[in-house]
């Protein structure tokens, strides 16, 4: 019996491009940075000051120069490297700079503590509060720490899509909300902190309504968030939802997957109805634990009826999935870290045309860069 459908807020209208990795994710980024008039908003886990890293900092410093706001939240683990030739770098072209829960420095650093597992892994940024980008597509040159047989570099698999329309007001939102959260500080002057608080909901409610576009036709979709209060199992239960009602194919792309009893056992009871499931996992280890562990459930999942595809390329850091008629596009791995830990968004996408347009990439790949696994193999 399916569950009960999960209580998102869907919205109509909006017009969604599919970006299928950083050839051509950056430029359209890139581009639309240097078209910003007001704002830009930019939320990333890895930002690794490449070359690519350094071409989207250039275009930043374009947009600081022509006096737009320029906001950049990087994740204080996944950016831990360079995080401090990042903030001068940000500081000295007069953008806004946040560090999600910073790594401690000396022996603090080699200290377990449960809270620093729990990260900011979303990729998200915002352009003038009506342009949109989320996928799993870091602040990293497609080529940077890639496997090399020989015959030249691949770059990573990965996918992320470009958003216009009234879903991007739920990003703008989702923003500013971690953004006023980590600049949270001990004060006395509480009564005057409502009142500024109250005038900047006002002035960002006008500001949505006046920058809010609307297509006709164009899709629906919705934002998912996971986070550790309110949105702990949306994503989860998205899936699991969109797994016990599917009636006829599902293609998953998935850089780690390891899911919990939940999930495995909707993608079990999905193949045991006669639904064609297929995994696209990595067939290429970047992280030897997650790798092997994922490999462990092979067997399991093999019996159950799915499909496992290994991807041989490169790796594969692709976050999406088919389900049906329906997409989704976005940060979250199928792993407790995901699922469990870190601060994710991905978009759940209801239209026919984009999610074939989804599936025929996947399966492409699927053709042509992957191996097959089998239970004898």
């Amino acid at each position: 019996m399916a569950r009960k459908e999960p209580r998102l807020i869907w919205r109509e209208g909006n017009c969604i491009e599919l970006l299928e990795n950083g050839g051509e994710f950056f430029p359209a980024l890139c581009r639309d940075i240097d078209e910003a008039k007001a704002s830009v908003h930019l939320e990333t886990y890895i930002f690794n000051l490449d070359d690519t890293g350094r071409r989207v900092l250039s275009h930043l410093k374009a947009a600081c120069e022509r006096g737009v706001k320029v906001r950049v939240v990087i994740d204080g683990f996944g950016s831990y490297p360079q995080a401090t030739e990042i903030a001068r770098l940000l500081e000295q072209m007069g953008a806004q700079l946040r560090i999600y829960r910073p790594e401690p420095n000396g022996l603090g650093r080699f200290r377990f503590k449960l809270k620093r597992l729990r990260r900011l892994h979303r990729k998200v940024t915002v352009i003038d509060r009506r342009i949109g980008f989320v996928g799993g597509i870091n602040i990293i040159d497609d080529l940077e720490d890639v496997p090399d047989d020989g015959q030249g570099p691949r770059p990573r698999f990965d996918f992320a899509v470009r958003i216009r329309g009234p879903i991007v007001q739920d990003l703008v939102k989702a923003q500013s909300d971690l953004w006023i959260r980590m600049g949270w500080r001990r004060r006395d002057d509480w009564n005057e902190f409502y009142q500024r608080l109250k005038g900047w909901r006002e002035r960002r409610a006008q500001a949505l309504a006046e920058t809010q576009e609307r297509f006709e036709p164009g899709m629906r979709a919705s934002v998912l968030l996971r986070d550790n209060l309110r949105f702990r199992n949306t994503i989860e239960n998205v899936y699991v939802h969109a797994l016990e009602t599917a009636r006829h194919d599902v293609l998953i792309a998935n850089s780690y997957f390891f899911p919990g009893r939940r999930l495995k056992e909707a993608l079990r009871r999905a193949a045991r109805r006669g639904v064609r499931v297929r995994l696209l996992l990595q067939g290429r280890a970047e992280y030897a634990i997650q790798y092997r562990a994922c490999r462990s459930m092979y067997h399991r999942v093999l019996q159950a009826g799915i499909e496992i595809y290994e991807y041989q390329p490169s790796y594969l850091h692709a976050k999406v999935a088919v389900i049906d008629g329906c997409a989704m596009v976005g940060s979250s791995n199928m792993d407790p870290f995901s699922l469990l830990l870190a601060r994710e968004t991905n978009v759940f996408i209801s239209d026919e045309g984009f999610a074939e347009e989804l599936k025929n990439s996947l399966e492409r790949e699927l053709s042509n860069s992957c191996n097959h696994v089998t239970a004898e193999s």
